[in-house]
């Protein structure tokens, strides 16, 4: 933890209660709807990095600011979680100025399908550029943060190792190190931070769908995860970045919250949000996990597979070329699944079994997904799905002692 946290923390804890009243303007930045199959399940004191702008605006008076987010960086109008403002609106009111956006995976709106190139752009309702950074750049470059004083890191995440907005947050921690620049996260709660589970990832096998050598669900806040990188020497010639975590008032791991906004198109409710580390396997797979359905990793089907239940999926703004589009497929419903707090292999197993060619079921990407060949080799050895998570145990208590000096909450 670095000495601003610290100080940030004390400061918190004697001088903020309650939710401050800080909304001075409706929204003119273009978002996506707010998540309508579920009423957000918050704890009434629970006060994102955000909300909390006397912590954080004292450090941006007088500065060139560049915001890293996306349609979830947004500041709440009441404890229910269901009014907001986008962050950009409300620093404008503030006269905080912003001289540009950088944007993640899904761009700015939280539009764009997975894996979709998004370009550089310019927001109509303020004017201000828009950076992608997943498109021709995954790393602010030197001339990109020329004449920034500071970069606000705000966007909610899920908790999965192949979330890319952990891959997009080590970049800018970078790229800020290099260039001398600070940089302050307002932290938000992990919708998944109840648990951790899934194998290391192993060095060689690095990519954008994972940097770090951590478990599929890591079990850390986007702040607490900062934090890790950073002290962990995994930025790029072992340099720092000047850090700065707001972290959420009121919050444990334990604390359930439903994300009031969808984080990217596919995940559109708290199952979509809680299935998706087992789900997301099937991506490197030739069958479906839902996409072109309102049911997005809450289902997962084929043509040829023998299950009742059918759905059929079509192309839509979050999946413009959804596999068996028009197709009808024979599949699970699994939107009535309990919360998880473990990753659930069985789906996928099934789906092995079932396949018709289970020479060609694995595709590259299954390997770039779970981060080491152990996985496939073990569900093509017939291992059972309590076998495999058993053999993550070991690596996965080594992994639990260097989280816990990371974390900002019980």
């Amino acid at each position: 933890m670095t000495k601003n946290t610290l100080l940030f923390l004390c400061v918190l804890w004697l001088s903020c209660k309650g939710n401050p009243s800080i909304l001075l303007s409706e929204p003119s930045i273009e978002e996506t709807d707010s998540i309508s199959v579920s009423i957000p399940v918050v704890t009434a004191s629970l006060v994102v990095g955000a909300n909390q702008m006397d912590a954080y605006l004292p450090l941006l008076r007088d500065k060139k600011v560049a915001l890293v987010g996306n349609q979830t960086s947004v500041v709440f109008k009441s404890d229910s979680h269901k009014e907001y403002v986008h962050l950009v609106d409300t620093l404008l009111a503030r006269k905080v100025v912003i001289e540009k956006v950088m944007a993640p995976e899904h761009g700015f709106r939280g539009t764009a399908s997975a894996g979709e190139y998004v370009s550089d752009g310019k927001d109509k309702a303020t004017g201000i550029p828009i950076l992608s950074l997943y498109g021709k750049n995954k790393k602010p470059s030197a001339e990109h943060l020329k004449g920034i004083d500071i970069i606000l890191f705000d966007i909610q995440d899920v908790g999965a190792r192949f979330y890319t907005y952990i891959s997009t947050l080590h970049h800018v921690m970078e790229a800020a190190a290099e260039q001398r620049i600070s940089l302050i996260i307002l932290d938000r709660p992990n919708p998944n931070g109840h648990y951790v589970d899934g194998p290391i990832l192993q060095e060689k096998y690095q990519s954008f769908v994972g940097m770090h050598p951590v478990p599929v669900v890591h079990g850390m806040t986007i702040g607490e995860y900062a934090q890790m990188i950073n002290n962990e020497g995994w930025l790029a010639n072992a340099v720092q970045a000047d850090l700065t975590v707001i972290p959420v008032k009121e919050y444990t791991h334990d604390t359930p919250y439903s994300l009031p906004i969808k984080p990217s198109p596919n995940l559109p409710n708290d199952t979509a949000v809680n299935l998706y580390p087992s789900l997301c396997f099937l991506e490197a797979t030739p069958i479906s996990e839902g996409r072109g359905t309102d049911m997005p990793f809450q289902v997962f089907g084929a043509p040829y597979f023998s299950y009742k239940f059918t759905y059929t999926p079509t192309p839509n703004p979050g999946a413009k070329h959804p596999k068996f589009s028009g197709k009808e497929c024979h599949g699970k419903d699994l939107r009535q699944t309990e919360r998880l707090d473990y990753i659930n292999l069985e789906w996928l197993i099934e789906s092995y079994v079932q396949s018709k060619e289970k020479s060609t079921f694995f595709t590259p990407f299954f390997i770039k997904l779970a981060g080491t060949p152990v996985l496939q080799q073990q569900i093509e050895q017939g291992l059972s799905a309590d076998a495999i998570r058993d053999s993550w145990q070991k690596d996965i208590t080594s992994f639990q002692r260097i989280r816990k000096k990371y974390l900002l909450y019980p």
